[in-house]
């Protein structure tokens, strides 16, 4: 099932469930007991919001060996994570900002996991049972001040730095599901889930282990190699086969 968080006119966002390009509501709580409405309103008559409004986001770094490679890292023992503040979040469709602090910001395609329920010390093997779904995501980072700073909060916590959606997939298979950005058509990145150094049972775990999981929360799963550069003007578009397709616009803060 796919979960969306839409908006009609000037109404308040509410929760909805995807059929055939058509919304219908959900009555009760997403994450607990909740039913259906019929599906009838149009998709195209709604604006998407992110599906999720996570109380953390949290990412995993140098989870593709070659995207360690190509930025001259080695491949972490044990998952690297970092957090993004919720104030850097915008809907699909929305203007991901280059601020005047940064000369290169660079786009960071992502399988996302949204969780279902409050996890604490998970093991990988029940991991499963406390991931509600899945949506794709784009980790925007300032590369130039990730590297002046030496960690990455400022990098990576700009507002409008954390565009995800359209919509949650609860039964999607990340077994080897392709991502894949492109900027103004021109393919940047490529790569399968497959290719993850650290699997999502393995991180959830492991952040579980450090930090209380929420339901609603999400986890950027790690990035594949390609990562650019971002220009006033553009267009980045992330696509994870089978899931979905992320389009932002790009311009310069003023």
């Amino acid at each position: 099932m796919r979960i969306v968080r839409y908006q009609i006119k000037d109404e308040a966002p509410k929760f909805g469930w995807l059929h055939d390009d058509k919304i219908g509501g959900i009555d009760g709580d997403l994450f607990g007991a909740y039913k259906r409405m019929e599906a009838k309103t149009p998709l195209a008559d709604v604006k998407l919001m992110v599906p999720s409004w996570p109380t953390k986001i949290v990412c995993v770094g140098r989870n593709y060996v070659e995207h360690a490679k190509e930025l001259g890292n080695d491949v972490p023992k044990i998952p690297l994570i970092f957090l993004k503040p919720p104030s850097s979040i915008i809907n699909p469709g929305e203007t991901i900002l280059l601020p005047p602090q940064s000369k290169q910001v660079e786009h960071e395609a992502e399988l996302v996991v949204v969780i279902g329920k409050r996890a604490r010390n998970v093991t990988a093997e029940e991991a499963k049972n406390y991931i509600f779904g899945y949506t794709v995501g784009n980790d925007v980072t300032a590369r130039d001040l990730q590297k002046t700073d030496g960690q990455w909060t400022r990098a990576k916590g700009f507002d409008t730095f954390c565009p995800f959606g359209p919509w949650i997939d609860t039964d999607f298979n990340i077994a080897d599901a392709l991502i894949t950005c492109k900027v103004n058509g021109q393919p940047r990145q490529m790569a399968s889930t497959r290719d993850m150094v650290f699997s999502v049972p393995t991180l959830v775990a492991y952040i579980s282990s450090v930090m209380t999981l929420e339901p609603g929360d999400i986890i950027f799963t790690g990035t594949p190699a390609g990562v650019g550069e971002l220009k006033s003007g553009d267009e980045v578009v992330v696509e994870i086969e089978g899931l979905g397709v992320l389009k932002n616009p790009v311009k310069a803060e003023k």
